[in-house]
């Protein structure tokens, strides 16, 4: 199986850390859409976490999708790849006083605007004391950082392990970290197909998160081997490259940025259950998208197959849903190998990963 590893000739490790460390001041800087956030309708209190983050921070985001899950409040969130620290502050914002946001990245110059505003928004958002730090480190060598075992809640990845070389040491380093009935909810790149060595040695296309890209059926490899719940697909959009040069370099080859989820599940099996939605996430009071193709409505009865069971069961989510033995209403089903490029096809080639 294809891991979307560069070539031996491209260290990757150095020509990404140049380039979001000294080369890009900013994301105007971009060369393609492939890392940048494309327009999405977030809920309000979502948007209005966003609009409180500090505008430097802001200037030097790269990131090509939403990572704010629901049911955040009191979270222990890990972002990995968290750059400049947007998404961590949003994230420090949503999960509360008695929530934790651990951002993780290796770019010195990206770190400093990270730190740089902990106290600022520690002020703004009138917590007591911070509730957000970071760390230096590798998101393939977590352990090495001192990041623990079965310490997180959620982690989330904004376009970021696209750029790792090593995307099969990313994930099970992501396992080791998750609590018991933790997610993995990370937006990304995927190519349509697994890319051959000579595209995959471009440095700026690497860089821009296009040639790292996994072929998507990878990715329910990958999960697999390590342990993780089938990958379930959140939302999707295509992504357009228009410079005729890339254009020309890349052929045939169409990528889409999307989010999944990903669960580490207690090793115990749950059989088919009867579920109902409380209606108590904010945000989502009325009805619940779990994914592209499940919607829990408030106080609706229906059931669900054993390993959506499970994750109700085990995760976060437990507290938001009756969950009892059976198979009463309808079954919540969806297709779980979903092509992200015909779900975009579906909607319309709509863009974004909204």
């Amino acid at each position: 199986m294809a891991d979307a590893a560069a070539p031996n000739s491209l260290n990757t490790e150095e020509v990404v850390k140049n380039y979001y460390g000294k080369k890009l001041n900013a994301s105007s800087d971009l060369k393609t859409g492939a890392c940048t956030s494309q327009p999405c309708k977030y809920p309000k209190f979502i948007r209005d976490a966003m609009s409180l983050v500090h505008e430097e921070v802001t200037s030097k985001y790269y990131g090509c999708g939403p990572v704010f899950p629901p049911a955040l409040k009191g979270a222990s969130v890990l972002d990995l790849g968290s750059g400049s620290g947007q998404d961590c502050y949003i994230l420090s914002k949503l999960v509360g006083p008695d929530g934790s946001v651990t951002g993780l990245d290796m770019t010195d110059e990206q770190l400093a605007v990270a730190n740089k505003y902990i106290d600022y928004h520690t002020q703004l958002f009138g917590y007591s004391q911070p509730n957000i730090s970071f760390v230096k480190g590798y998101m393939e060598k977590m352990e090495e950082a001192g990041i623990e075992n079965n310490k997180f809640d959620i982690i989330v990845s904004n376009c970021v392990i696209n750029l790792s070389q090593d995307k099969r040491a990313v994930l099970k380093e992501a396992y080791r970290t998750l609590k018991t009935g933790g997610e993995l909810y990370f937006s990304d790149v995927y190519a349509d197909r697994d890319l051959p060595p000579e595209i995959r040695n471009h440095e700026e296309l690497w860089c821009e998160c296009v040639v790292g890209a996994l072929y998507w059926k990878d990715l329910y490899k990958l999960a697999k081997e390590i342990g993780f719940s089938t990958p379930r697909l959140v939302t999707a959009g295509l992504f357009s490259i228009d410079d005729k040069d890339y254009k020309d370099f890349l052929g045939e080859a169409k990528f889409v940025s999307a989010t999944y989820s990903l669960f580490k599940l207690p090793s115990e099996p749950v059989p088919e259950s009867t579920v109902v939605y409380n209606g108590e996430i904010e945000g989502y009071e009325e009805q619940f998208a779990f994914d592209h193709g499940i919607t829990f409505k408030k106080g609706e009865e229906c059931h669900v197959k054993p390993e959506l069971a499970n994750i109700l069961t085990s995760s976060r989510y437990r507290t938001y849903f009756s969950i009892s033995p059976g198979e009463k209403g309808p079954c919540k089903c969806a297709k779980l190998d979903k092509d992200p490029f015909d779900y975009c096809t579906e909607r319309g080639n709509k863009k974004g990963c909204c």
